[in-house]
């Protein structure tokens, strides 16, 4: 089966602590809100007025906001998982609602939070403070009837990418209908129109999203910033123009392979559909790429792969019907790779309340995603979970989020969060590096012995089309919102602005002209979805870096795509020491803690993928790689 979304992303606003994390449709801006309350909530109860301007009324007001938000996120979470699994008018109501009550409490706390600035106080304490005054992804102003007006939008946009559907050889199709299409069709005709069909759904979400943004513009400026885009970029434990430069170094350190990469793809589809579809030159068609946005190219690996050598000697999915897999076992597999680590097994209630395939009697959110619904143990995943190699990571992946969050559990509550929306991603992808090594295969079963050497460009080169291709885009979702949220970019300047952002970051264009009122950053989840986006970038230079201090420590020698840490508890121990710190320290003494890294390094990315590198400079000789961006 062909891959769909293979970087799970998950996707749930991990503001001030974590209640979904990996996406899901279910409203990602109150994603990280659950808490315990009954009946009807009023956001402002239970808080005083006002605290004074001193270290004793820092303190009281902390253990206030603490409290007050344990007790709301459990009932918004509650109210979420109740919408993302049964989408009626009525549930949609209900996290509307839940959604403008948890948004005004986190407007009234960050405000408050923010007449502490000068305040001598503890540094948990100042570091408390400061997340809640960041910890907003979008900020409603704080008049009334604002945050109301925010939550109906966001869950309208939410729902209605959920629910969209579009006409195809006269049938409506869903998201999962389309993608698996295309995955699979080299016929440029049908893959332009599905790309182009799916993009039907979003144009209807302008109007809301550009008042949106009006919205949570307003609010962020309230609480001291330029605009939302900067709101986001200071939640990294440095200055938000110091971020903007990291992700630019980071970048460029990458840039180079992906260049590599970009010019060998493009050759083999030039050399299947002719310069009158694919030229040999410029940006890539991206239709022809086998995903709906272009994010990871796996799916045509039957048109990339090495002209000889180029097949593996196994096909995961295969393997995984041969040995009677079902959706559950996939996930028990998942559950075992962490227990083989040394930690504990996941409770009775994740078996009991999780969605693990899709209910045939409801409109669900089928994005995967992991949940803490009571900041403690009800931890849950919400799939739709086939039998395929794509959901076989995936789990792998979600499961890293239920366990960062109970690894966490027992942190103040403003600290159970990920050091960073990066770390929460970066877990599960760095088990997830181990769970498709033909090492790891072997050693659950599922493979009779691992491949020899002349298997690992076929298997580098599948990686590198998922984890290398996605880096680009996953810089870019954000680069566009930052400048929409800066002003730069107009709503009128919407579409246009997006397309340049895939030539200059990805080297790709529409497969024809855009119309006049198209909207494709609606059809991709995390917009509508208000998930800020540079978290999967960071997640994937992340991973490797974890990958890198996790070999190592396990004395592993041999190449890095082939290690798998399963089975290593002396890893499993410093990782889950990494995971308990939650987000109590800045993100970068977590890094330390767990791989030595005073910071971010994406060269563990080179020395993953150096074979692969070294053999596309020569694949690419005599070849014009690049493009321009005009």
């Amino acid at each position: 089966m062909k891959r769909q979304l293979m970087t799970a992303a998950a996707v749930c606003v991990l503001a001030f602590t974590a209640g979904c994390a990996s996406t899901s449709a279910h409203n990602p801006e109150a994603a990280s809100t659950q808490g315990q309350g009954q009946g009807q909530i009023q956001a402002g109860s239970g808080l005083k007025a006002d605290y004074p301007a001193t270290t004793a009324g820092a303190n009281a007001f902390i253990a206030d906001a603490e409290a007050r938000w344990a007790e709301i996120t459990e009932y918004a979470a509650r109210v979420q998982w109740s919408r993302a699994t049964n989408i009626t008018f009525d549930t949609m109501w209900l996290e509307s609602k839940v959604n403008a009550e948890v948004t005004e409490l986190q407007v009234q706390l960050a405000n408050q939070a923010a007449k502490f600035n000068t305040v001598t106080v503890a540094p948990d304490v100042r570091r408390k403070l400061d997340l809640l005054r960041l910890g907003l992804v979008l900020p409603a102003p704080n008049r009334p009837g604002a945050a109301d007006e925010l939550a109906q939008i966001t869950t309208r946009l939410d729902s209605a990418y959920s629910t969209g559907k579009f006409d195809y050889k006269g049938r409506q199709i869903t998201l999962d209908e389309a993608s698996l299409i295309l995955a699979d069709s080299r016929d440029p005709q049908e893959t332009k129109a599905l790309y182009e069909g799916w993009r039907t759904i979003s144009p209807a979400m302008k109007a809301d999203y550009a008042r949106m943004v009006e919205i949570a513009n307003e609010g962020s400026r309230e609480l001291g910033f330029a605009d939302t885009g900067a709101l986001w970029r200071s939640g990294y434990d440095m200055p938000a123009d110091d971020f903007a430069a990291e992700t630019d170094r980071l970048w460029a350190q990458v840039k180079p392979f992906y260049e590599n990469l970009h010019c060998y793809v493009r050759a083999r589809l030039n050399a299947r559909y002719g310069d009158a579809v694919q030229p040999d030159h410029g940006p890539i068609r991206a239709d022809l790429l086998g995903n709906m946005w272009s994010q990871q190219w796996g799916n045509i690996y039957d048109i990339v792969a090495p002209a000889t050598g180029g097949a593996s000697s196994y096909d995961l999915t295969d393997l995984l019907v041969k040995a009677g897999y079902d959706p559950t076992r996939m996930v028990r597999t998942g559950e075992g790779f962490y227990t083989s680590l040394g930690l504990a097994p996941l409770p009775q209630t994740f078996w009991e309340r999780s969605q693990i395939v899709r209910p045939r009697d409801r409109e669900v959110v089928c994005h995967a995603s992991a949940w803490d619904l009571d900041n403690a143990d009800d931890i849950r995943i919400k799939m739709c979970t086939n039998v395929n190699a794509d959901d076989f990571y995936t789990v792998h992946h979600e499961l890293g989020h239920n366990y960062y969050q109970r690894a966490y559990k027992d942190q103040p509550m403003l600290f159970r969060n990920g050091a960073n929306d990066g770390f929460h991603e970066a877990i599960g992808d760095f088990i997830g590096l181990s769970a498709l090594t033909p090492t790891y295969l072997h050693q659950i079963g599922l493979l009779d012995q691992v491949p020899g050497e002349d298997e690992d460009i076929p298997f580098l080169l599948k990686m590198a089309l998922d984890k290398i291709a996605f880096l680009p885009f996953g810089l870019m979702v954000d680069r566009w919102r930052w400048d929409v949220f800066s002003g730069e970019t107009t709503p009128v300047q919407y579409n246009a602005a997006w397309t340049a952002d895939m030539l200059k970051y990805q080297g790709l264009v529409p497969p024809g002209a855009r119309p006049a009122d198209a909207f494709d950053p609606g059809a991709k989840y995390h917009v509508p979805g208000n998930t800020p986006y540079t978290r999967y970038f960071l997640a994937h230079i992340y991973q490797f870096q974890f990958q890198r201090a996790a070999c190592r420590q396990a004395g592993w020698t041999g190449p890095l795509h082939r290690c798998s840490t399963y089975g290593n508890t002396a890893v499993g121990a410093r990782f889950n020491a990494m995971l308990e710190m939650g987000q109590s320290r800045p993100w970068q003494e977590a890094m330390k803690a767990f791989t030595g890294d005073e910071g971010n390094d994406a060269s563990a990315i080179a020395d993953y993928f150096a074979p692969l590198n070294t053999w596309l400079t020569q694949q690419n000789q005599g070849h014009r790689c690049g493009w321009s961006e005009a």
